[in-house]
């Protein structure tokens, strides 16, 4: 069973499809489970046209290995797996640079002009969302989208390394680098704010500002590591944070995805501060700030999942799990069966939910 978009704007459908075989290259992997993301969401409400439907959703997933194709020696059934889309060529002039998370070639996550289709349903060819498709029972991926893990784990946890907790803490400790001793703000305390806030922390910020409309995430967001918060339907958070800081912060994280937090997050800045883009903003909006501010050496940059080079990333954030110092337990606040994923998109857009997990057998 798996999750299908058929067109933007309608609600998901879970049906039965067909996954084919591993060939060269290829690792059949037994979902487990499977975070629900912004991106997701912003995918079925139309906001990201540029993958076609009809698809099956899901990207942020861990799961069970079930069968292997040729050519591959270092992953067996039964190993335990982490999926991530950022799947990098190794030759292109971005993975050469040292950023194989801006890869600009797709062909290694995806089979060659005319062989079947990984996914398939009555004959015709179904997509994955993300060259994943991981809200489905079973996945069907290139090697490279796969990182191993210990089976001390749990799965439902590791999911989420996979995308909100790559880009979030990715986002603070490769994309910003924050320093230790310095100051930052969080716009949006979800998923992946959440993550930043955690990255800030073992960066070593003396100072983390925890900003949101909703009040219960506030307080999440202290538990992760925030030592002040601004709840931004009861006060302006820029003037807030200027109260609180004196004279503004070093990073400013928009982690929801909106010109309106990004503007936000440069005009709450200290001179040569940076602010930066993590949310997956719709296509076609424009980012208005006032510009004499550049002269003050502040920064707009953006952050593509956190700046990864998720085989070398994912093992070190699992290592922070261990060690108690990255906290995924916390981040899940709700589990439900696939048969329930609207939920899970209900939940995103009121605001009430971190991270809904989708949960299969063996979770």
């Amino acid at each position: 069973m798996s999750a299908i978009l058929r067109s933007y704007g309608a609600n998901v459908s879970v049906e039965e499809i067909v996954v084919d075989d591993p060939m060269d290259n290829e690792v059949l992997v037994r979902t487990v489970a499977c975070g629900v993301c912004h991106s997701d969401l912003h995918f079925k409400q139309g906001s990201m046209p540029h993958f076609p439907v009809p698809a099956v959703l899901g990207h942020e997933a861990a799961g069970v290995v079930e069968k292997v194709g040729s050519g591959i020696t270092d992953l067996k059934p039964g190993d335990h797996v982490i999926a991530c889309n950022a799947i990098a060529c190794g030759t292109c002039k971005q993975c050469l640079s040292g950023a194989p998370h801006l890869c600009m070639n797709r062909a290694p996550a995806r089979r060659p002009r005319g062989a079947p289709p990984r996914l398939s349903q009555d004959g015709s060819k179904l997509l994955a969302f993300s060259d994943l498709g991981a809200l489905s029972q079973y996945m069907l991926l290139p090697r490279g989208a796969l990182v191993p893990i210990d089976k001390d784990i749990p799965l439902d946890r590791a999911a989420l390394i996979g995308c909100a907790v790559l880009t979030g803490v990715g986002a603070a400790l490769n994309t910003a680098k924050v320093a230790p001793g310095s100051r930052v703000a969080v716009f949006g305390c979800g998923g992946v704010g959440s993550s930043i806030v955690q990255g800030a922390r073992i960066a070593g910020a003396r100072q983390i500002i925890a900003v949101d409309i909703v009040q219960s995430k506030l307080e999440s967001a202290r538990r992760f590591g925030a030592t002040d918060t601004v709840h931004a339907s009861t006060a302006n958070p820029v003037e807030a944070i200027m109260e609180l800081t004196g004279d503004g912060v070093d990073y400013a994280f928009d982690a929801v995805g909106s010109t309106r937090l990004l503007s936000q997050c440069y005009e709450s800045l200290a001179q040569r501060g940076m602010a930066v883009l993590v949310g997956a903003i719709p296509a076609g909006q424009k980012l208005s700030i006032d510009a004499r501010g550049l002269l003050r050496e502040r920064k707009v940059t953006g952050s593509f999942m956190g700046s990864n080079r998720f085989q070398v990333d994912m093992p070190y954030y699992l290592d922070l799990y261990r060690q108690g110092r990255l906290d995924l337990d916390a981040m899940v606040s709700n589990r439900l069966p696939l048969d329930r994923v609207e939920e899970a998109f209900a939940a995103f857009e009121t605001g009430e939910a971190m991270r809904t997990v989708i949960t299969f057998e063996g979770a």
